[in-house]
């Protein structure tokens, strides 16, 4: 029997533990996707618990608490720290085979040194320890350094001022660079009843009037423009799936008019204005010299009475599984007609997605970058080891591994960075098994480059970053 996540944790076999400790392990962490706070950066929060950093706007772990019939009161409530804390280590030990279980135990041991395993005998020690160490060792800065990361890209709206960032960036005592990403939704939902209200702030953050597709695209290029003298080489964008429905500006113009107006938009129009705004802020992305990330096939919000208690990002969420791969390819032909894609990647929530966007990409890759279009690591749902492992697979089979950015955190939370490991020792056992199977050379020299390039080297190059 194998030791409780030891160092050999997740690497079976000689080779898979040699690609980890040799290469993988070493590399640094470039985090080019999360939702962490840019603003406790700049202030280089300090916790008071580790129910703070751990459980605040964890929606990953508020799930599995409600399914261990956890009253709300301890997950989102007003339940104290404590026992918050409690309720989690008791849902803990039921979590056999969920990623959580691993990630949790990951951020203990690399963090506060903590070799157990946590349950609801074990909280009360658990707690007095990571809390001692919140108190007198560590911060925000302190555990983004500690976890040898590079580079952090946050995910930002287009009105946003971007204050934290230029304060971080100003400030001689922090070398890690923290980046802006353009994240546009709200700009982009012309369905939703707030998208009237949020043209009025756009308008006065930009100074131009927005009323209708013309005046739109201005505002946006001021905005973009701020965004990339701050820094930002990266967009964003959550869709229901990648959708090609194209109309004439004067149809676009129309469908704005109507929802400035509070008038309900019908879907036809919603797919018409969402194809047209994505084809304008493609091409800006191209002009730019940016990355754009296409987010696709999640079903949000579908707890309605929970929806209007606690509101979005709060763990009722699911995959869809309508994602006419058709349009997607549509939609990459019509800026390939003008040569005008920028690099992509495109992540699906559902793996069903696999394979259509592995062909896909192999349809429209060029000379301008190696892997320009890139098939995101396993998200939110599926960064877990079968899902990772089949995300990998898949892109092995269709494409291109080698040339792979890898992992992202997607998180809220400081003490994620270990998911890197996580994927790095789950992409190290794929590999060491294929060499053990016969089915790659052990041509340490050509796994060292994979590896290392999977791990950070692809994303620097990929990105663009001056690090």
């Amino acid at each position: 029997m194998k030791a409780f996540m030891d160092k050999d944790f997740l690497l079976s076999t000689e080779s898979a533990r040699k690609l980890f400790h040799d290469y993988a392990e070493k590399m640094p962490v470039l985090d080019y996707h999360c939702h962490i706070n840019p603003q406790e950066i700049a202030e280089d929060r300090h916790f008071e618990n580790i129910t703070q950093v751990w459980l605040g706007g964890d929606h990953y772990k508020w799930r599995q608490m409600r399914s261990n019939g956890v009253e709300e009161k301890y997950i989102t409530g007003d339940a104290t720290d404590r026992e918050k804390f409690q309720k989690w280590a008791e849902t803990l030990e039921k979590l056999i085979g969920n990623p959580l279980y691993h990630w949790s135990h990951l951020e203990l041991q690399r963090y506060f040194g903590y070799t157990g395993h946590l349950c609801g005998d074990t909280a009360e020690e658990v707690w007095n320890l990571c809390n001692e160490q919140l108190q007198n060792k560590w911060s925000v800065r302190s555990l983004i350094k500690a976890s040898n990361v590079t580079l952090i890209c946050t995910t930002d709206d287009p009105i946003d001022s971007l204050e934290w960032h230029k304060k971080i960036a100003d400030d001689p005592t922090f070398d890690v660079q923290v980046l802006p990403a353009w994240r546009p939704d709200k700009a982009n939902n012309v369905e939703k009843p707030e998208f009237a209200s949020y043209i009025a702030k756009l308008s006065e953050v930009s100074g131009v009037a927005v009323k209708d597709f013309a005046s739109l695209k201005d505002a946006l290029l001021k905005r973009l423009d701020f965004f990339h003298s701050m820094g930002c080489r990266v967009s964003d964008h959550a869709l229901e799936y990648v959708m090609y429905a194209p109309a004439s500006e004067e149809e676009i113009d129309a469908i704005i008019t109507r929802s400035l107006a509070g008038e309900a938009i019908t879907k036809e129009e919603e797919l018409k204005y969402k194809t047209a705004f994505m084809m304008f802020v493609a091409r800006q992305y191209n002009r730019l010299g940016w990355v754009m990330q296409l987010h696709y096939g999640c079903k949000r919000d579908n707890n309605a009475y929970m929806y209007q208690q606690l509101g979005p990002d709060t763990g009722f969420d699911c995959i869809n599984n309508y994602a006419p791969s058709a349009q997607m390819a549509d939609f990459l032909n019509a800026l390939s007609a003008t040569n005008e894609i920028p690099r992509t990647i495109i992540y699906s929530l559902n793996p069903n997605d696999d394979a259509s966007i592995g062909t896909i990409l192999g349809c429209f890759q060029d000379s301008s970058a190696a892997g320009k279009l890139q098939q995101g690591s396993a998200w939110w749902f599926n960064d877990h080891k079968q899902g990772m492992t089949a995300q990998m697979t898949s892109l092995a089979n269709l494409g291109c591994l080698g040339n792979f950015i890898g992992m992202l955190t997607d998180s809220r939370s400081f003490l994620s960075y270990t998911r890197h490991e996580y994927f790095r020792r789950i992409m190290c056992e794929l590999l060491g098994g294929w060499v053990e199977n016969g089915e790659y050379p052990d041509d340490q020299k050509a796994l060292k480059k994979i590896v290392e390039g999977i791990c950070y080297n692809n994303a620097v190059k990929y990105f663009g970053f001056q690090l």
